[in-house]
């Protein structure tokens, strides 16, 4: 069993990184498309995982959040 307590301490650092990266890749995606990217339309927090980082350490975890964030593009 494994219990990991520190969730609530390190979420917002989490988000801010899931949130910073998300516009990296719209602001890409806007400058390929010929766009330019405006405010966030929407965004959504997504689900935690906790997962064994891999079958060789499964007492390294990896922990990892997906986030959705929509952006208005505009000509």
């Amino acid at each position: 069993n494994y219990s990991f307590s520190g969730l609530n301490d390190i979420k917002p650092d989490m988000i801010e990184e899931a949130t910073k990266q998300a516009r990296e890749v719209a602001e890409k995606f806007a400058k390929d498309s010929q766009s330019s990217l405006g405010k966030i339309k929407r965004a959504s927090q997504g689900q935690f995982s906790i997962v064994d980082r891999d079958n060789n350490t499964p007492h390294i975890k990896k922990i990892r959040v997906v986030s959705t964030v929509e952006y208005y593009l505009s000509d």
